[in-house]
């Protein structure tokens, strides 16, 4: 097989691949959100000033303009970097349009000229990482569910060992009852996201809130001893070791701006 038939047949399994695991979503807008989850990687705590600056005084509000809210943005809790932002769209043209749609807005060029315009020399931040996502079935909006100060926040991404595998993980959510018991116990979540752009293909992304620490010990201490859980993790279609290949956790707190 040459390397341009291999290029061709690949690329079309992907697309045949996004295709099917997202069947059933509403392009038009009106259906499951999309998400943008976009990490900022910062080098130094003036570039984390200036990030701040730029999305409470220019970002942010260009974007409720647009329709896009709330928009998150979280700080690893430990470190300045990466800062995650997290951006709310209701549509893939949205996702496909906004960036161009906030060039032209004059209010925020205006706004956030510095951060826009700044030099080689001086750089806003050393890279930017993203992932699009589309919402589950079986959570298709965004939800805050903790709004304290305070509050923490947990990020998991759970990657598969093939697109199959990946949307039995899914299921476990959608079908099996696992976002039901997670409401049940007190895992409260924000969302739940099937990444269609990103690295680390096949995996899904879900976001967790808490008032404190303790609540998120305790909400996790009901759930790994819930008769359901342990009925759902060991049946053997749904075992972790046949279906996930990676988990990635890591805890966040929300910027005294955040909308999330």
């Amino acid at each position: 097989m040459n390397r341009r038939h291999f290029i061709t047949l690949s690329g079309a399994a992907g697309i045949a691949a996004i295709t099917s695991s997202t069947a059933g979503a509403d392009q038009s807008g009106s259906g499951r959100d999309y998400y943008e989850l976009r990490q900022f990687i910062l080098e130094n705590e003036t570039q984390k000033k200036n990030l701040d600056t730029f999305l409470k005084g220019a970002a942010i509000p260009a974007m409720n303009r647009l329709g896009l809210k709330p928009v998150g943005v979280f700080y690893p809790a430990e470190g300045i970097s990466p800062v995650y932002v997290l951006i709310r769209h209701k549509s893939l043209e949205s996702f496909a349009t906004f960036s161009a749609q906030l060039a032209a807005d004059p209010e925020f060029m205006a706004k956030g000229e510095e951060f826009i315009n700044a030099p080689a020399s001086a750089p806003a931040f050393k890279r930017i990482e993203s992932s699009l996502m589309v919402a589950f079935t079986g959570m298709p909006q965004i939800e805050t569910p903790v709004s304290n100060p305070g509050r923490v926040f947990q990020l998991r991404t759970y990657e598969s060992p093939s697109v199959k595998t990946g949307l039995k993980k899914i299921e476990m959510f959608n079908d099996a009852g696992e976002i039901k018991l997670f409401r049940e116990v007190g895992l409260n979540p924000v969302f739940f996201g099937q990444t269609l752009v990103g690295a680390k293909l096949p995996n899904l992304t879900y976001m967790l809130a808490f008032k404190s620490m303790d609540d998120q010990k305790a909400a996790w201490g009901k759930f790994v001893s819930h008769p359901e859980w342990k009925r759902l993790s060991g049946m053997p279609e749904y075992a972790d070791k046949a279906i996930l290949c990676g988990i990635t956790n890591l805890s966040l707190v929300a910027a005294d701006y955040s909308q999330v």
